[in-house]
């Protein structure tokens, strides 16, 4: 969107970069993208929450396992009886481990729903959607480049990726609503030299961050851009935030740790080390994405990653880096049945997309190889 920071480069250093983004638009087209095989195949959750792309999703479906637990434990809080005293308890009776004591997952939403029900979470999630749109519309709109054909369609692309956060059947599930938040935050934050706007976007990841502990490395992000833009203000207000953060899962893992007996089950490893699959994998099957053939959703993923790369701007950068490092995150340490962690990117790396025309343009010119006028890449980036 707006200049592309390819624009400039190098030709030898633009030609190797077209080399590597066409070998891995290539292999995403192959790479498999699946939530199994795993315990979750088992329970029916690929079945219920993310089929693999392009399979039919049936009208009505069974309760997962792993939400009908979320439902339960929000209905005896409902009924007044207090997080910790149960939860333990609820995991041994489901079979799921408590050790380590971060497979228990923090309170916060789980109260949030009890409140306010299912209709206060309609509520909710319907003014989040509207205020993500917003706050992203703001966002781009102030790129002195931008045209208004694109803002529209960076919006439209951002409604597909944030639209799951609309669907009732996953209100109870944590990365949804912490995914949402930081897409929020994200959108929310106003970057200049030695300041800017950022307490609404430190709102948004502070909730984002009470509901799970996968949203930090956005934190961390944010803490250390804020360092490197000299911005010590807002450097001291991320810095903050981990410590009560810190603080506030200590207690928690303190709690849970005081509950644990020794034949208690533990977590499965999350090293699996699944590579690129892993990573197109959560974030295809946790969004909309899903919806489109392996090799076509494989590649979009790609896409997206380059429509930030080349955005020449404070989001580009911070949005490239949030999105690799989540990626390359996948690649190590995200098992088949934690696919839907992708729900803490996915929504608003599907703005990505927007760019990647012009980034591709630019890519072009800088290696000497100029597209024709009568390619796709050229219209939807005039």
């Amino acid at each position: 969107m707006g200049a592309s920071r390819f624009a400039t480069w190098p030709e030898a250093q633009a030609r190797l970069l077209l080399a590597i983004l066409f070998a891995l638009l290539v292999i995403s087209a192959f790479v498999p993208i699946e939530a199994g095989p795993s315990e979750f195949e088992v329970k029916g959750f690929t079945e219920t929450i993310a089929p693999s792309s392009g399979d039919k999703i049936t009208a009505e479906r069974p309760r997962d396992s792993d939400l009908a637990v979320y439902d339960r434990v929000i209905s005896r809080i409902s009924g007044g009886e207090d997080y910790y005293d149960f939860i333990v308890g609820e995991h041994r009776a489901s079979e799921y481990p408590v050790r380590p004591g971060v497979a228990v997952r923090l309170p916060t939403l789980a109260y949030i729903a009890a409140i306010i029900g299912p209709p206060g979470l309609l509520i909710a999630a319907v003014v989040l959607m509207i205020a993500v749109l917003a706050a992203w519309w703001k966002r781009i709109s102030i790129e002195p480049e931008n045209r208004a054909r694109l803002v529209r369609f960076s919006l439209a692309l951002l409604f597909v990726g944030a639209s799951l956060g609309l669907n009732t059947y996953y209100f109870v599930l944590h990365e949804l609503w912490a995914g949402m938040l930081l897409a929020l935050s994200f959108g929310l934050h106003r970057p200049q030299p030695g300041g800017g706007k950022w307490i609404g976007a430190w709102l948004a990841a502070a909730l984002a961050l009470a509901l799970r502990e996968l949203s930090l490395p956005f934190v961390l992000l944010m803490a250390a851009y804020a360092l490197w833009r000299r911005a010590w203000i807002e450097a001291a207000a991320w810095a903050s935030l981990m410590m009560m953060f810190a603080i506030g899962l200590a207690w928690h893992l303190s709690i849970i740790s005081a509950q644990v007996l020794p034949s208690d089950q533990l977590g499965t490893s999350w090293l699996a080390m699944r590579g690129l699959s892993g990573w197109l994998s959560n974030v295809v099957l946790s969004g909309n994405l899903r919806f489109l053939p392996h090799w076509l959703a494989g590649p979009a993923v790609m896409l997206m990653l380059l429509g930030w790369a080349g955005w020449k701007s404070h989001a580009g950068s911070f949005g490239t880096l949030l999105f690799l490092g989540y990626g390359f995150a996948f690649m190590i340490a995200s098992r088949p049945d934690n696919f839907y962690w992708g729900m803490m990117i996915a929504p608003a790396m599907f703005v990505g997309l927007a760019a990647s025309p012009s980034a591709l343009m630019s890519l072009c010119r800088a290696a000497g190889w100029p597209l024709p006028k009568w390619t796709i890449a050229r219209k939807m980036a005039a």
